[in-house]
């Protein structure tokens, strides 16, 4: 059994910066356990009591104070009207993944503002999600449990073939983001071939992951396994297309925990009707209800349960509380984005 166990402080500044929880109303009580919260209370001096959604409610004299602020989902736009009104601010940190739905380019612009995300601490379970998902693929859980269930067990669905385990299989990951390094880790025990297609690592730094190299169409062509990983950025959006699914071989298993915006939907759904290839759908935009995805015996769909849920969230705050013990002791974030990179990290 995993117990939390109170940890002191490394740091406790003799004045504390000002800061707000700009965040959906009631998601810091999910996000810090309550020795968490004594810790943030020890790092911070909190402007208000609970999240605020909404910064425009702020009095100007409470922003006027405001030194950092701790971001979460729902979080509001941070603009320039924003930054006028907050003119100490010197630090956003997140507790989750993407900033780019609120953080506006007056930000940016402002290089004595660090921006810091919690993306790296909410790889760990969407990796740990895409690992327990191939290695099920890898026994073809999804169609044989729809025989299985749909026979009663008449007609045999157990019985093994030669296209079925984990032994010797090939997984291709498209991206080296932070999940796909984790999973390529997390793989690396087992007895899988692992590929990887992102033009922006290398091949030596995809050799660490214990991985290779290759182009997406290889990719495609000699993967059992494809799980996509890439981030949701312009140039990867609809990156994924019908001529990829093509080249999938027979009974082979698409997984996406990262954005339904880089696949090319239509295209993944003929496939999936045509019976030939089965997939593990963890996002998904907004299906009717008359999809014929619902009902195909080849196709698990999870409402996106990859990221943090329930009790991983507190790792999320754990990662905001070390963020501020840096910049407590006057260092930069640990996980600081770099402007010169978002054009390819969301």
């Amino acid at each position: 059994m995993i117990t939390q166990t109170s940890r002191p402080t490394q740091h406790v500044p003799s004045v504390r910066p000002a800061a707000l929880l700009a965040m959906s109303s009631g998601l810091d009580a999910e996000l810090f356990t309550p020795e968490q919260r004594r810790r943030l209370g020890e790092l911070v001096d909190l402007l208000a009591g609970t999240a605020v959604p909404d910064l425009s409610t702020v009095p100007d004299e409470t922003a006027a104070r405001a030194e950092i602020l701790v971001t979460g989902w729902g979080a509001p736009r941070i603009d320039a009207n924003v930054l006028e009104r907050m003119p100490r601010l010197r630090a956003i940190v997140h507790a989750a993944g993407t900033v780019a739905p609120f953080v506006d380019n007056a930000v940016w612009d402002r290089e004595d503002i660090a921006v810091s995300t919690a993306a790296q601490a909410n790889a760990v379970p969407v990796a740990e999600y895409a690992l327990a998902q191939i290695l099920l693929a890898g026994k073809r859980s999804v169609t044989r449990a729809a025989d299985y269930r749909r026979t009663r067990g008449r007609e045999g669905a157990w019985t093994a073939t030669g296209q079925t385990g984990n032994y010797g299989a090939v997984v291709g990951l498209i991206g080296a983001s932070r999940t796909g390094k984790l999973t390529a880790q997390h793989l690396q025990p087992f007895d899988i071939e692992v590929l990887v297609h992102d033009p922006f690592a290398g091949a030596e730094e995809i050799a660490g992951l214990g991985a290779r190299k290759v182009d997406l169409e290889q990719l495609f062509r000699a993967s059992d396994v494809v799980s996509l990983h890439a981030p949701d950025v312009p140039s990867t959006r609809g990156m994924i297309t019908g001529g990829h699914f093509a080249l999938m071989r027979d009974g082979s298993t698409f997984l996406n925990t990262a954005r339904p915006a880089l696949v090319d939907e239509d295209a993944l759904r003929i496939e999936l009707v045509s019976g030939r290839i089965s997939a593990v759908l963890d996002v998904h935009d907004g299906l009717a209800p008359d999809d014929p995805l619902w009902d195909l015996p080849n196709v698990q769909l999870t409402p996106h349960i990859a990221g943090s849920q329930g009790n991983e969230l507190h790792r999320l705050a754990e990662s905001v509380l070390e963020e501020l013990e840096r910049l407590a002791r006057g260092e930069m974030p640990l996980h600081a984005l770099d402007r010169r990179r978002l054009d390819i990290t969301a």
